[in-house]
């Protein structure tokens, strides 16, 4: 998604709204909800929703309520209630949607604690805001040459400022509990604001940072997806994937989301499809399953003592083996099966022109004579 100053300027290159992730139509984060109800109008009677939504920086989105009923639209940048002092948002969903979005992410549209709007952003309060917006990046290089000194085992990830600049929160990951006291007292003291310390997991981490994956696209957890489901070995099993680390796991160390993405689609499959560990008992000896492909629904049987080789097998065929192996009935062989699924190989590229060669029309090389002309001897014609 982007906005209609997202479009593409000159020489293809893309224009940017060049808002720095304050656009006015917010269609340039992946947080952006589609607000399907803004072309119906409230039944007669009926007073609007008294909660917005509001998004800070691009990954953290909360509840307000807005008691002084202010006529606020999306993209209106507004001053909320915080702990201490005031933050500066941008209103990304309001109306009847919200109260669906609350219910789905369990806030209670009664809950009295909830906070509030001030009012709308004033252009002092943008520019304070864009003003410590701006200094995150030399504030995170700082931090973390602090952190370096004392030698803790953190990494500090992102930085997002309070609205007024009063305060700071410091995103880091940690393999184990930190001890990091003396670094908020000396980031405090160099800083000269409050200090907030949050531990996030790998996985918001990459989040945060982005990347592009070994697809070739930009990471998953970056653009659209939002919510992180636990993923197992069990997954790849499925899915018949060797387990390599490193190709199993994404940029933040932990297997890859996308392992979740067709594994129904192999669950359904697997239903009706025989084990893997089965064994089938033929005269000839026991044979067992060396690979298996689900949806072309075709496994691969060797004999124990001839391992090298593989028959290629049906599940139907399969099931039906084992159903006699059930009655205490051996097979002749595989090789009976394994002649059934042979297909005849099909030309799928005739030669009408009758020109095959790739070289064609290269020039044909001149050969070389070897055989070099002997040269008259001016001795022996003297001498005669």
């Amino acid at each position: 998604m982007a906005c209609s100053s997202c479009s593409t300027g000159k020489d293809g290159q893309p224009r940017g709204c060049k808002n720095n992730g304050t656009c006015g139509t917010d269609g340039c984060n992946k947080l952006t909800v589609f607000d399907w109800l803004s072309n119906m109008s409230l039944p007669n009677g009926q007073k609007p929703f008294d909660c917005v939504e509001v998004r800070f920086k691009n990954s953290r989105k909360e509840f307000y309520r807005n008691a002084d009923n202010l006529p606020l639209s999306i993209g209106d940048v507004v001053a909320t209630q915080a702990k201490s002092g005031h933050d500066v948002g941008m209103v990304t969903l309001t109306g009847e949607l919200v109260r669906i979005q609350m219910k789905r992410k369990k806030v209670s549209a009664d809950d009295k604690t909830l906070p509030k709007i001030y009012r709308k952003a004033t252009q002092r309060d943008i520019d304070i805001w864009q003003k410590c917006r701006n200094r995150e990046e030399e504030i995170k290089k700082r931090s973390r040459e602090i952190a370096i000194s004392l030698r803790l085992e953190m990494k500090l990830s992102d930085v997002e400022f309070q609205g007024d600049g009063s305060k700071a929160t410091f995103y880091y990951t940690a393999e184990d509990r930190v001890d990091f006291r003396q670094l908020i007292k000396d980031m405090a003291k160099a800083f000269g604001i409050r200090i907030e310390m949050r531990q996030i997991g790998y996985r918001q981490e990459a989040q945060r940072l982005g990347g592009v994956g070994s697809c070739g696209r930009e990471l998953c957890c970056s653009t659209w997806l939002t919510d992180f489901r636990s993923v197992s070995t069990a997954s790849a099993r499925y899915q018949q994937l060797a387990l390599n680390p490193q190709k199993l796991a994404g940029q933040c160390g932990k297997l890859k989301c996308c392992l979740n993405y067709e594994l129904d689609m192999y669950l359904e499959a697997l239903k009706n499809f025989p084990p893997q560990d089965s064994k089938l008992l033929t005269k000839k000896g026991i044979a067992f399953c060396q690979k298996a492909d689900i949806f072309k629904e075709t496994l691969w049987f060797s004999y124990k003592d001839d391992p090298a080789t593989w028959h290629t097998l049906s599940k139907d065929q399969v099931l039906e083996i084992l159903e006699l192996n059930k009655k205490n009935e051996k097979v002749d062989s595989l090789e009976e099966y394994a002649q059934d699924n042979i297909d005849e190989e099909k030309a799928t590229f005739e030669n009408v022109v009758g020109q095959d060669s790739l070289t064609r029309f290269d020039r044909p090389k001149k050969r070389r004579n070897k055989k070099r002309r002997k040269k008259p001897n001016p001795k022996a014609s003297s001498n005669a």
